[in-house]
């Protein structure tokens, strides 16, 4: 379905090391911190996405279609839905009302 990783490599400078275990000290650990807070070019908000609706040839919108079709079986006439996956068009990129935090923000917002 939707993506919800990151894209673009290099994007994102959270992705250092520190993250790890036992590797490094601390004060390595609070050095990378603050070289993160001085070099963040990338906000950790998102603000557009990628809509999973589709456009059929009548302009209609939604997220899936279907056909009615009546089938013939035994002298009894039955209808069916057929699903439609021709010609559907995506809608492409929506703005969203309320900014979301980024999947790959790597930090702790509530610990509990």
């Amino acid at each position: 379905m939707g993506g919800s990783g990151s894209k673009v490599k290099g994007a994102w400078p959270f992705t250092g090391s520190g993250a790890g275990g036992d590797s490094g000290s601390e004060g390595q650990e609070e050095q990378s911190v603050a070289q993160l807070k001085g070099t963040r070019k990338a906000t950790p908000f998102v603000f557009t996405r990628r809509s999973s609706l589709y456009y059929d040839e009548d302009g209609d919108l939604a997220h899936e279609f279907y056909e009615e079709t009546v089938v013939t079986k035994n002298g009894r006439k039955r209808s069916k839905l057929k699903r439609i996956q021709k010609n559907l068009i995506p809608q492409g990129i929506v703005k969203l009302n309320h900014p979301r935090i980024h999947v790959d923000f790597p930090v702790i917002l509530c610990e509990v």
